[in-house]
């Protein structure tokens, strides 16, 4: 039963804000049928109770509560995925209601006769039309198999409760104890927990209790005094590794044991900063200013463009456009949410470089870990096909690609479709990468194997949390950056080219000290 979004568009708003993200604009109308039927019902059983018998209020009393029933009855069917025909019996019947009850304030109440007026069956009929249209005739018909898993997988996908909730917690737990877990394991289910959380009810103060409580280290650091009478310390694994050392010697005890309590307590919430290469290394003395959440100077300004979507860019004070947003949104609603996401993410997010390629280790929406080969252009070169329960797993499979990509044998074949693709198998026939998309002719698909084969055993393995800052060079040879979710999502961009690196880089410590907290402006 297709309806005018144009005509009940703040209907509409309101649905989504207070209830939730229809699924079609029938669901809103259905919705709105049935509060007022509901509203009608209650206003005339307060007007029959209140008059006498044979009154003109009597008889508006009854007209009120015949056409609830009427509403009451269409509304949660109108809501209904049905066919067309489906439909069309539904309006046929309100109207068939409508008539009788019309008929009813012709003859009430002279000519009124509850026993065996005709007014009563062709109402009755009316309210039978309608059930036939959203009730029988459905039965009598089979949507396809497909039909029923999309509207199965919609529902799911919108019904969240409290066990799903302590499920997802649990896992967590299950992760962190995970003995085999090392420290970048740990980081990223760390990374994780602060995500997961910051969408329920818990709070700074829950978070440190959950991790304290989780963690258990594989370390301990070592305090020594060196040949040279100086004090120094160590952090070494349970395995025998040395993690990490002072660097430097102290002249006194207590000095050293300070350096240890730093590492503790910046270690955990400090940014991830790569640096392409040694040569890049900031001079050991050189000093750095932390990004912390500071007063904005800047604003999300929020319009609708030519195409009628609704779009955001962070302004700074001095009239730049910081970064923009990279795709329009059908509500403001939606654009709302997106801003948030934005003013949650750029804080923490670290920095990405591809140099020209690497690997993403990221988690899917299903909560499983994968890997995929990424361009700096944004293409997918490859992907690992199948997801892994545990973050380690799909590590291990990205090092037996870059490690042993000559034990495996790539095929390259025609799809259903006519596409040709290609698949990496090992001695065993399990398919461990795979292109991920179609090709127009074999000479693609071959050339997208050779890529493969140059970059996969050079490239690096990149860790992504919630988000992350890309930093890469466009065909133009200026450098860009751009905020990916863990999906794959842009979230924003930098929306303009700046000619060396560095730029960039300082284009993204912008955005992250004054995105946090910008207001929103209408332009």
């Amino acid at each position: 039963m297709a309806t005018d979004p144009s005509h009940n568009r703040r209907l509409n708003e309101w649905y989504e804000e207070r209830i939730g993200q229809p699924a079609t604009d029938d669901e809103v109308t259905g919705y709105w049928i049935f509060v007022l039927g509901l509203l009608v019902g209650i206003l005339g059983i307060f007007m029959v109770i209140i008059s006498d018998p044979a009154s003109a209020l009597r008889g508006w009393g009854i007209v009120a509560g015949a056409l609830a029933l009427a509403l009451l009855v269409a509304g949660p069917l109108v809501r209904l995925p049905l066919d067309q025909y489906a439909s069309i019996l539904i309006i046929v019947g309100l109207i068939v209601s409508i008539a009788g009850v019309l008929w009813f304030t012709i003859a009430y109440p002279d000519n009124w006769r509850p026993q065996s007026s005709p007014i009563i069956t062709v109402y009755a009929v009316g309210l039978l039309v309608m059930a036939v249209g959203g009730i029988f005739a459905p039965l009598l018909t089979t949507r396809s198999e497909h039909e029923a898993n999309r509207l199965q997988g919609e529902l799911a996908d919108t019904i969240a409760d409290e066990s799903d909730l302590a499920r997802s917690i649990t896992e967590l737990r299950a992760a962190l104890e995970d003995a085999d877990a090392d420290e970048d394991d740990l980081a990223a289910e760390i990374d994780r927990l602060r995500a997961d959380l910051a969408d329920t009810t818990a709070d700074e103060a829950d978070l440190s209790a959950q991790l304290r409580t989780l963690r258990t280290s594989q370390s301990r650091f070592e305090l020594y005094e060196d040949t040279g009478g100086e004090w120094r310390w160590r952090l070494r694994h349970s395995n025998g590794n040395l993690i990490a050392n002072g660097g430097e010697g102290y002249t006194r005890k207590h000095n050293a044991q300070k350096g240890i309590a730093g590492v503790r307590r910046d270690a955990l919430g400090a940014e991830l900063m790569l640096i392409a290469s040694e040569d890049e290394l900031p001079a050991e003395d050189e000093t750095f200013e932390p990004v912390e959440e500071v007063e904005s100077q800047a604003a999300f300004e929020v319009y609708e463009d030519n195409a009628g979507e609704h779009r955001w860019r962070l302004r700074h004070d001095n009239g730049n456009i910081l970064c923009d947003s990279s795709e329009g949104y059908d509500s403001r609603s939606n654009l709302t949410r997106a801003i948030d996401r934005i003013r949650a993410y750029v804080g923490p997010a670290a920095y990405l470089r591809f140099d020209p390629t690497a690997f993403e280790i990221y988690e899917d929406n299903a909560g499983q870990y994968r890997w995929r080969l990424v361009h700096r252009n944004g293409n997918i070169l490859a992907d690992g096909g199948q997801g892994y329960s545990r973050y380690h797993d799909a590590r291990r499979a990205v090092d037996r690609i870059r490690d042993d990509l000559d034990s495996y044998e790539f095929e390259i074949y025609e799809d259903n479709a006519g596409e040709y693709r290609w698949r990496l198998t090992a001695s065993n026939d399990q398919i461990v990468a795979d292109s991920g998309e179609g090709y127009t002719d074999r000479d693609e698909a071959e050339a997208a194997v050779e890529r493969v084969e140059t970059y996969a055993p050079d490239a690096d393995a990149l860790d992504v949390g919630p988000t992350a800052f890309e930093i890469y060079e466009d065909s133009g040879g200026e450098w860009r950056w751009r905020l990916r979710h863990r999906n794959g999502n842009i979230l924003a961009d930098s929306g303009q080219g700046y000619d060396d690196r560095s730029n960039a880089r300082d284009g993204i410590e912008s955005v992250k000290r004054n995105g946090p907290n910008a207001e929103i402006e209408e332009a």
